[in-house]
Protein backbone atom coordinates (compact mmCIF):
# COMPACT_ATOMS: atom_id res chain seq x y z
CA UNK A 1 0.00 0.00 0.00
CA UNK A 2 1.62 3.03 -1.41
CA UNK A 3 1.01 6.28 1.84
CA UNK A 4 0.47 9.56 0.18
CA UNK A 5 0.36 13.10 2.10
CA UNK A 6 -2.32 15.00 0.54
CA UNK A 7 -0.70 18.14 2.28
CA UNK A 8 2.73 17.71 0.51
CA UNK A 9 3.32 19.90 -3.03
CA UNK A 10 0.35 21.69 -3.91
CA UNK A 11 -1.91 20.62 -1.21
CA UNK A 12 -4.66 20.39 -3.24
CA UNK A 13 -6.71 17.41 -5.17
CA UNK A 14 -4.42 17.74 -7.81
CA UNK A 15 -2.20 14.82 -5.87
CA UNK A 16 -5.80 12.64 -4.96
CA UNK A 17 -6.18 12.99 -8.96
CA UNK A 18 -3.05 11.87 -9.58
CA UNK A 19 -3.19 8.89 -7.46
CA UNK A 20 -6.06 8.02 -8.78
CA UNK A 21 -4.96 7.62 -12.14
CA UNK A 22 -1.70 5.87 -11.42
CA UNK A 23 -2.73 3.73 -8.94
CA UNK A 24 -5.79 2.92 -12.24
CA UNK A 25 -2.43 2.07 -14.78
CA UNK A 26 -0.28 0.47 -11.97
CA UNK A 27 -2.75 -2.15 -9.82
CA UNK A 28 -1.09 -0.26 -7.21
CA UNK A 29 -3.17 0.88 -4.03
CA UNK A 30 -2.61 3.86 -2.16
CA UNK A 31 -4.10 5.65 1.09
CA UNK A 32 -3.88 9.05 1.18
CA UNK A 33 -4.22 11.62 4.46
CA UNK A 34 -4.77 15.39 4.75
CA UNK A 35 -6.85 14.90 1.34
CA UNK A 36 -6.76 19.04 0.48
CA UNK A 37 -5.18 20.46 3.96
CA UNK A 38 -4.21 23.39 2.33
CA UNK A 39 -7.46 24.65 0.88
CA UNK A 40 -9.83 26.39 2.67
CA UNK A 41 -12.32 23.77 2.80
CA UNK A 42 -10.25 20.74 3.31
CA UNK A 43 -11.38 17.20 2.45
CA UNK A 44 -12.82 15.61 -0.29
CA UNK A 45 -15.72 18.74 -2.09
CA UNK A 46 -18.00 16.83 -4.72
CA UNK A 47 -15.42 17.81 -7.58
CA UNK A 48 -12.93 14.95 -5.91
CA UNK A 49 -15.63 12.77 -5.10
CA UNK A 50 -16.89 12.43 -8.59
CA UNK A 51 -13.10 11.97 -9.88
CA UNK A 52 -13.13 8.94 -6.80
CA UNK A 53 -16.26 7.41 -8.07
CA UNK A 54 -14.98 7.82 -11.75
CA UNK A 55 -11.62 5.90 -10.81
CA UNK A 56 -13.95 3.26 -9.16
CA UNK A 57 -15.64 2.31 -11.19
CA UNK A 58 -13.31 2.39 -14.26
CA UNK A 59 -10.93 -0.07 -12.02
CA UNK A 60 -13.37 -1.85 -9.97
CA UNK A 61 -11.78 -0.84 -7.25
CA UNK A 62 -12.14 -1.20 -3.44
CA UNK A 63 -12.72 2.17 -1.56
CA UNK A 64 -12.91 3.59 1.93
CA UNK A 65 -13.42 7.06 3.10
CA UNK A 66 -15.59 8.37 0.11
CA UNK A 67 -17.41 10.99 1.52
CA UNK A 68 -17.87 14.65 1.51
CA UNK A 69 -15.52 16.46 3.64
CA UNK A 70 -13.45 13.37 3.95
CA UNK A 71 -9.74 13.79 4.71
CA UNK A 72 -8.27 9.64 4.51
CA UNK A 73 -9.49 7.91 1.15
CA UNK A 74 -7.63 4.43 0.71
CA UNK A 75 -8.30 3.09 -2.92
CA UNK A 76 -7.55 -0.91 -4.51
CA UNK A 77 -8.13 -1.47 -8.22
CA UNK A 78 -8.95 -4.76 -9.41
CA UNK A 79 -8.51 -4.00 -13.24
CA UNK A 80 -9.30 -1.66 -15.70
CA UNK A 81 -12.89 -2.03 -17.71
CA UNK A 82 -13.21 0.17 -20.77
CA UNK A 83 -17.34 0.63 -21.84
CA UNK A 84 -19.76 3.34 -21.95
CA UNK A 85 -19.58 5.36 -18.57
CA UNK A 86 -21.45 8.64 -17.24
CA UNK A 87 -19.85 11.11 -14.41
CA UNK A 88 -21.80 13.85 -12.85
CA UNK A 89 -20.15 16.49 -11.08
CA UNK A 90 -23.67 17.80 -9.77
CA UNK A 91 -22.13 21.62 -9.24
CA UNK A 92 -19.96 23.46 -11.53
CA UNK A 93 -17.05 21.25 -10.67
CA UNK A 94 -14.65 20.51 -13.51
CA UNK A 95 -15.83 17.91 -15.82
CA UNK A 96 -12.00 17.97 -17.39
CA UNK A 97 -10.64 17.45 -13.40
CA UNK A 98 -12.23 14.49 -13.93
CA UNK A 99 -11.74 12.83 -17.03
CA UNK A 100 -8.30 13.46 -15.99
CA UNK A 101 -8.51 11.10 -13.20
CA UNK A 102 -9.74 8.04 -15.98
CA UNK A 103 -8.05 8.73 -18.53
CA UNK A 104 -4.41 7.94 -18.57
CA UNK A 105 -6.08 4.34 -18.43
CA UNK A 106 -8.32 4.05 -20.67
CA UNK A 107 -5.78 5.19 -23.22
CA UNK A 108 -4.70 1.79 -23.45
CA UNK A 109 -7.30 -0.37 -22.14
CA UNK A 110 -8.47 -3.77 -23.74
CA UNK A 111 -10.92 -1.56 -25.67
CA UNK A 112 -12.98 1.92 -26.74
CA UNK A 113 -14.70 3.71 -24.18
CA UNK A 114 -17.51 6.38 -24.20
CA UNK A 115 -17.76 9.02 -21.35
CA UNK A 116 -20.39 11.70 -20.94
CA UNK A 117 -19.57 13.76 -18.15
CA UNK A 118 -21.70 16.51 -16.83
CA UNK A 119 -20.51 19.74 -14.48
CA UNK A 120 -18.89 22.58 -15.22
CA UNK A 121 -17.15 22.57 -18.59
CA UNK A 122 -15.82 26.06 -18.06
CA UNK A 123 -14.41 26.57 -14.91
CA UNK A 124 -11.34 28.98 -13.74
CA UNK A 125 -10.06 26.73 -11.48
CA UNK A 126 -9.50 24.00 -14.19
CA UNK A 127 -8.82 23.56 -17.87
CA UNK A 128 -11.90 24.69 -19.49
CA UNK A 129 -13.06 22.05 -22.54
CA UNK A 130 -10.88 24.35 -25.07
CA UNK A 131 -8.00 23.82 -23.51
CA UNK A 132 -8.82 19.65 -23.47
CA UNK A 133 -9.67 19.73 -27.04
CA UNK A 134 -7.36 21.81 -28.86
CA UNK A 135 -3.81 21.39 -27.27
CA UNK A 136 -4.56 18.32 -24.62
CA UNK A 137 -5.91 15.84 -26.25
CA UNK A 138 -4.14 16.54 -30.01
CA UNK A 139 -0.79 16.11 -27.89
CA UNK A 140 -2.22 12.98 -26.13
CA UNK A 141 -3.39 11.53 -29.66
CA UNK A 142 0.65 11.79 -31.08
CA UNK A 143 1.22 9.15 -28.33
CA UNK A 144 -0.90 6.25 -30.56
CA UNK A 145 -4.69 6.64 -29.10
CA UNK A 146 -7.62 8.63 -30.44
CA UNK A 147 -9.12 10.41 -27.97
CA UNK A 148 -11.51 13.10 -29.08
CA UNK A 149 -13.98 15.32 -27.57
CA UNK A 150 -17.26 17.11 -28.02
CA UNK A 151 -19.36 20.15 -26.73
CA UNK A 152 -22.76 18.76 -26.18
CA UNK A 153 -23.63 22.37 -23.64
CA UNK A 154 -21.46 24.31 -21.87
CA UNK A 155 -21.47 24.81 -17.74
CA UNK A 156 -19.88 28.06 -16.90
CA UNK A 157 -19.48 28.80 -13.23
CA UNK A 158 -20.98 29.22 -11.03
CA UNK A 159 -24.51 27.66 -12.41
CA UNK A 160 -22.12 24.55 -13.95
CA UNK A 161 -24.92 22.18 -15.87
CA UNK A 162 -22.65 21.42 -18.82
CA UNK A 163 -21.62 18.03 -20.23
CA UNK A 164 -18.79 16.71 -22.46
CA UNK A 165 -18.92 13.56 -24.82
CA UNK A 166 -15.67 12.31 -24.85
CA UNK A 167 -14.77 8.77 -26.99
CA UNK A 168 -11.69 6.95 -26.39
CA UNK A 169 -9.98 4.52 -28.79
CA UNK A 170 -6.79 2.94 -27.18
CA UNK A 171 -3.23 1.81 -28.20
CA UNK A 172 -1.62 -1.27 -27.40
CA UNK A 173 1.20 1.31 -25.47
CA UNK A 174 1.48 4.81 -25.52
CA UNK A 175 4.70 6.27 -27.68
CA UNK A 176 7.09 8.54 -26.23
CA UNK A 177 7.35 11.90 -27.72
CA UNK A 178 9.07 15.07 -27.77
CA UNK A 179 8.34 18.53 -27.84
CA UNK A 180 11.52 20.64 -27.52
CA UNK A 181 10.31 23.85 -30.43
CA UNK A 182 7.36 25.41 -31.31
CA UNK A 183 7.69 25.43 -35.02
CA UNK A 184 6.48 28.81 -37.08
CA UNK A 185 3.53 29.98 -35.92
CA UNK A 186 0.71 29.27 -38.40
CA UNK A 187 -2.68 30.59 -36.93
CA UNK A 188 -3.78 33.27 -33.92
CA UNK A 189 -7.57 33.17 -32.85
CA UNK A 190 -9.07 34.88 -30.00
CA UNK A 191 -12.61 34.42 -29.17
CA UNK A 192 -14.52 36.25 -26.58
CA UNK A 193 -17.87 33.94 -25.16
CA UNK A 194 -20.56 35.65 -23.34
CA UNK A 195 -23.97 33.65 -22.17
CA UNK A 196 -26.86 35.17 -21.17
CA UNK A 197 -24.34 38.13 -20.82
CA UNK A 198 -23.93 41.51 -23.47
CA UNK A 199 -21.83 41.07 -26.51
CA UNK A 200 -20.40 44.52 -25.45
CA UNK A 201 -18.29 42.40 -22.92
CA UNK A 202 -16.62 40.15 -25.21
CA UNK A 203 -16.11 43.35 -27.78
CA UNK A 204 -14.74 45.32 -25.21
CA UNK A 205 -12.19 42.51 -24.33
CA UNK A 206 -10.87 41.35 -27.49
CA UNK A 207 -9.99 45.34 -27.93
CA UNK A 208 -7.86 44.89 -25.73
CA UNK A 209 -6.16 42.19 -26.52
CA UNK A 210 -5.98 43.17 -29.80
CA UNK A 211 -4.07 46.61 -28.70
CA UNK A 212 -2.02 44.45 -26.22
CA UNK A 213 -0.81 41.57 -28.79
CA UNK A 214 -1.20 43.94 -32.24
CA UNK A 215 -3.40 41.53 -33.92
CA UNK A 216 -5.16 41.75 -36.46
CA UNK A 217 -9.44 41.95 -36.62
CA UNK A 218 -9.65 38.58 -38.70
CA UNK A 219 -7.98 37.09 -35.61
CA UNK A 220 -10.81 37.55 -33.25
CA UNK A 221 -14.00 36.73 -32.85
CA UNK A 222 -17.61 37.35 -31.25
CA UNK A 223 -19.24 33.91 -29.72
CA UNK A 224 -23.11 34.38 -27.63
CA UNK A 225 -23.85 30.96 -26.19
CA UNK A 226 -27.98 30.66 -26.13
CA UNK A 227 -27.77 26.53 -24.43
CA UNK A 228 -25.58 27.51 -20.97
CA UNK A 229 -27.68 26.83 -17.63
CA UNK A 230 -26.27 30.66 -16.60
CA UNK A 231 -24.41 33.41 -17.27
CA UNK A 232 -20.58 33.14 -18.09
CA UNK A 233 -17.76 34.57 -20.28
CA UNK A 234 -14.94 33.07 -21.35
CA UNK A 235 -11.81 34.54 -23.32
CA UNK A 236 -9.86 32.11 -25.04
CA UNK A 237 -6.67 32.44 -27.38
CA UNK A 238 -5.30 29.74 -29.12
CA UNK A 239 -1.87 30.05 -30.70
CA UNK A 240 -1.40 27.36 -33.77
CA UNK A 241 1.95 26.34 -34.24
CA UNK A 242 4.03 23.57 -36.26
CA UNK A 243 4.70 21.48 -33.29
CA UNK A 244 2.04 22.21 -30.63
CA UNK A 245 -1.35 24.18 -30.24
CA UNK A 246 -1.21 26.16 -26.93
CA UNK A 247 -4.95 28.03 -25.33
CA UNK A 248 -4.76 30.52 -22.74
CA UNK A 249 -7.96 31.43 -21.35
CA UNK A 250 -9.21 34.50 -19.38
CA UNK A 251 -12.28 33.91 -16.93
CA UNK A 252 -14.92 37.03 -16.41
CA UNK A 253 -16.20 37.49 -12.97
CA UNK A 254 -18.51 39.72 -11.06
CA UNK A 255 -16.92 42.67 -10.12
CA UNK A 256 -13.76 41.82 -12.41
CA UNK A 257 -13.37 44.80 -15.65
CA UNK A 258 -13.38 42.54 -18.88
CA UNK A 259 -10.47 44.69 -19.57
CA UNK A 260 -8.79 43.14 -16.73
CA UNK A 261 -9.31 39.99 -18.11
CA UNK A 262 -7.89 40.69 -21.21
CA UNK A 263 -4.89 42.05 -20.43
CA UNK A 264 -4.16 39.35 -17.76
CA UNK A 265 -4.98 36.75 -20.68
CA UNK A 266 -2.51 39.17 -23.14
CA UNK A 267 -0.20 39.07 -20.58
CA UNK A 268 -0.01 34.98 -19.99
CA UNK A 269 0.47 35.10 -24.15
CA UNK A 270 3.07 37.34 -24.21
CA UNK A 271 4.85 35.80 -21.59
CA UNK A 272 4.51 32.10 -23.79
CA UNK A 273 6.05 33.99 -27.21
CA UNK A 274 8.50 35.35 -25.60
CA UNK A 275 9.66 32.58 -24.04
CA UNK A 276 9.70 30.57 -27.32
CA UNK A 277 9.40 27.37 -25.86
CA UNK A 278 6.57 25.15 -27.20
CA UNK A 279 4.77 23.65 -23.89
CA UNK A 280 2.69 26.15 -21.78
CA UNK A 281 2.43 25.76 -17.86
CA UNK A 282 -0.54 24.06 -18.06
CA UNK A 283 -0.12 21.54 -20.10
CA UNK A 284 3.25 20.94 -18.81
CA UNK A 285 1.33 19.76 -16.14
CA UNK A 286 -0.95 17.45 -18.04
CA UNK A 287 1.35 16.28 -20.05
CA UNK A 288 4.19 14.64 -17.08
CA UNK A 289 1.75 11.24 -16.34
CA UNK A 290 1.29 9.89 -19.96
CA UNK A 291 4.99 10.56 -21.12
CA UNK A 292 5.92 8.73 -17.87
CA UNK A 293 3.36 5.70 -18.41
CA UNK A 294 5.07 5.87 -22.24
CA UNK A 295 8.04 5.47 -20.81
CA UNK A 296 10.05 8.34 -22.26
CA UNK A 297 9.71 11.73 -23.39
CA UNK A 298 11.00 15.50 -23.03
CA UNK A 299 9.56 18.71 -23.18
CA UNK A 300 10.59 22.62 -23.18
CA UNK A 301 8.21 24.79 -20.76
CA UNK A 302 8.05 27.76 -18.96
CA UNK A 303 8.84 27.76 -15.11
CA UNK A 304 6.94 24.57 -13.39
CA UNK A 305 4.14 25.56 -11.19
CA UNK A 306 3.37 23.95 -7.73
CA UNK A 307 0.75 21.51 -9.91
CA UNK A 308 3.72 20.07 -11.79
CA UNK A 309 6.04 19.94 -9.32
CA UNK A 310 3.83 17.61 -7.37
CA UNK A 311 2.90 15.33 -10.09
CA UNK A 312 6.93 14.68 -10.47
CA UNK A 313 6.90 13.40 -6.68
CA UNK A 314 3.51 11.46 -6.92
CA UNK A 315 4.58 9.57 -10.14
CA UNK A 316 7.88 8.74 -8.65
CA UNK A 317 6.28 6.44 -6.16
CA UNK A 318 3.90 4.83 -8.70
CA UNK A 319 6.30 4.24 -11.45
CA UNK A 320 10.08 3.33 -11.78
CA UNK A 321 10.91 6.46 -13.46
CA UNK A 322 12.99 9.47 -13.30
CA UNK A 323 11.23 12.46 -13.95
CA UNK A 324 14.17 15.84 -13.92
CA UNK A 325 13.28 19.80 -14.36
CA UNK A 326 15.98 21.75 -15.07
CA UNK A 327 16.29 25.19 -16.23
CA UNK A 328 17.61 26.12 -19.11
CA UNK A 329 17.35 30.14 -19.20
CA UNK A 330 14.48 32.48 -18.08
CA UNK A 331 11.32 31.19 -18.13
CA UNK A 332 13.05 27.98 -20.82
CA UNK A 333 12.84 24.97 -18.66
CA UNK A 334 13.74 20.89 -19.76
CA UNK A 335 11.05 18.56 -18.69
CA UNK A 336 12.94 14.86 -19.25
CA UNK A 337 10.79 11.51 -18.46
CA UNK A 338 12.92 8.77 -18.49
CA UNK A 339 13.40 5.03 -16.83
CA UNK A 340 15.79 4.99 -14.16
Amino acid sequence: MIEIDGSSGEGGGQILRSSLALSLVTSRPFRIDNIRAGRRKPGLLRQHLTAVRAAQEVGDADVTGDAMGSRTLTFAPKGVRPGRYRFTVGTAGSCTLVLQTALPALLTAEGASDLILEGGTHNPYAPPFDFLDKAFLPAINRMGPRATASLERPGFYPAGGGRIAVRIEPAPRLERIDLLERGAIQGRLARAVVAQLPAAIARRELAVLRNALSWDETCLRVEEIRNSSGPGNVLIVEIQCENVVEVFTGFGQRGVPAERVAEETAQAVRQYLAADVPVGRHLADQLLIPMALAGGGRFRTLSPTRHTTTNVEVIKRFLDVEVALTERGTEDWEAAVGSS
